[in-house]
């Protein structure tokens, strides 16, 4: 615990160090990698209160001279497995729930993103943690076969693709371990012709275009019910606003994509939405950024006239595209996002309560933002993705997180009463018969 403590003040000093870092592998603006950052620092900052956390259970006397009490005892050994779009905040969620719970951690930061994670590796060594106890392995599929194989790693912790995510899934709950893996996402915004206009906007262009739409709970998809349908028009003037440039460079609202081939099938996913009827209402392939004319950019864009049966429907793009479906009602909206397979995230945009508590209740999606467009839980609380979008029984941090990295050990106890020793030295001149 006072290696933690420590160690969240370490980060929060060198925090603009580490957003600098992230910005130059990973390109997304320096205010982003800030709130990458920070969101990462809000579990450390949790994982020192983890003594309440990890308390067993106790039940007295459960028959005549009979006690039975758990442990939260650790695992051992764990691994995690990140991905490139949070480089600070994934392996945050990991390796401090992890290690306040007294297991060891072998983390593996992708390939593209490295420097975040030796960075905060190595202030944990500086907070004290021992060595060993926080290991760094690099590396591509035979490092991520390696951790799915190893007898001696009991957990392992995966945020990625789904295609990666369900490997991983299967081939290290095939070797006996446990298994986490948040995975692919297509979040929907569903619009009520009564929310309200300007904030709803604002909110819909930030959460579908920021980090250039390179999160798993970025706001991908927008279903624009009755009235609403009329702001499309105000959403595309909104999202043309947005300044696209390198992320360390003042204004830039978004980055560039990870790699040539990120954009490549961005801007293929965009080709097939027009090809199967989609309307192009903003086109950002041909974006140019001055001084970076390589670079692996693509602009604000969004396809409106969506239907579920296209491709840029049912594929998760993860670049800045906003795909925009229609619907009279709002149960009609419910059965859309009910009828993808995803389940990250999903947000409704009303100035009605009652509106609110049927959406919050009958949608089938793990978080569920009211008036808030990305709805990540605080560290206090679990990371609740669900269906297509999570495999495993026991989701990220929060009493989940405490749940995955510990077994519970169970003791039945009995000391008999007439065994207990002599209460009192005895004083009396001893007899025969004493």
């Amino acid at each position: 615990q006072q290696i933690f403590l420590r160690y969240q003040q370490l980060i929060k000093d060198n925090l603009k160090e580490i957003s600098k870092l992230i910005t130059f592998e990973q390109g997304k603006t320096l205010a982003d990698a800030e709130g990458d950052v920070f969101r990462g620092l809000q579990v450390v900052e949790h994982a020192c209160s983890v003594t309440s956390l990890i308390l067993g259970e106790t039940m007295p006397s459960i028959t005549k001279d009979m006690d039975t009490y758990t442990y939260r005892l650790p695992l051992g050994v764990c691994a995690g497995i990140a991905p490139f779009n949070f480089p600070a905040m994934i392996p945050l969620w990991m390796f401090p729930m992890a290690m306040v719970c007294g297991n060891t951690f072998l983390m593996k930061p992708s390939e593209r993103v490295p420097g975040a994670l030796m960075f905060l590796a190595k202030l944990f060594q500086d907070a004290g943690a021992p060595d060993g106890t926080l290991n760094i392995i690099h590396g591509q599929h035979e490092a991520v076969n390696f951790i799915c194989d190893h007898p001696d790693i009991r957990a392992i912790s995966f945020v990625g693709s789904n295609q990666a995510g369900e490997y991983i899934y299967e081939r290290g709950s095939r070797n006996g371990k446990r298994v986490q893996a948040n995975m692919g996402a297509k979040n929907h915004g569903v619009v009520m012709p009564d929310a309200n206009k300007e904030n709803t906007l604002n909110q819909l262009v930030g959460a579908a275009f920021g980090a250039a739409g390179q999160r798993c709970m970025a706001l991908s998809t927008a279903i624009l019910v009755g009235e609403a349908q009329k702001w499309l028009p105000e959403l595309v003037d909104r999202a043309k606003n947005l300044r696209v440039n390198a992320g360390d460079q003042p204004g830039a609202d978004l980055g560039p994509l990870i790699s040539p081939q990120a954009k490549e099938r961005v801007c293929s996913l965009i080709e097939k939405g027009v090809k199967e009827g989609a309307s192009l209402l903003l086109d950002g392939r041909n974006v140019k950024v001055k001084g970076y004319e390589n670079g692996n950019f693509v602009g604000p864009t969004i396809l409106a006239k969506v239907k579920p049966n296209m491709t840029c429907y049912k594929e998760e793009i993860f670049g800045p595209v906003l795909v925009v479906l229609e619907a009279d009602t709002l149960d009609e909206a419910i059965e859309m996002v009910n009828n993808n397979p995803y389940g990250n995230g999903t947000a409704i945009f009303t100035t009605n309560g009652a509106t609110a508590r049927k959406y919050s209740h009958l949608v089938d999606v793990g978080q569920v933002g009211v008036n808030v467009p990305i709805p990540v839980p605080l560290p206090m609380f679990s990371f609740t993705g669900s269906r297509a979008s999570f495999r495993g029984d026991t989701n990220f941090y929060g009493k989940q997180g405490v749940q995955f990295y510990t077994q519970l050990k169970t003791i039945i106890s009995q000391w008999k009463e007439e065994d207990a020793t002599v209460a009192k030295p005895a004083v009396v001149m001893p007899t025969m018969g004493n």
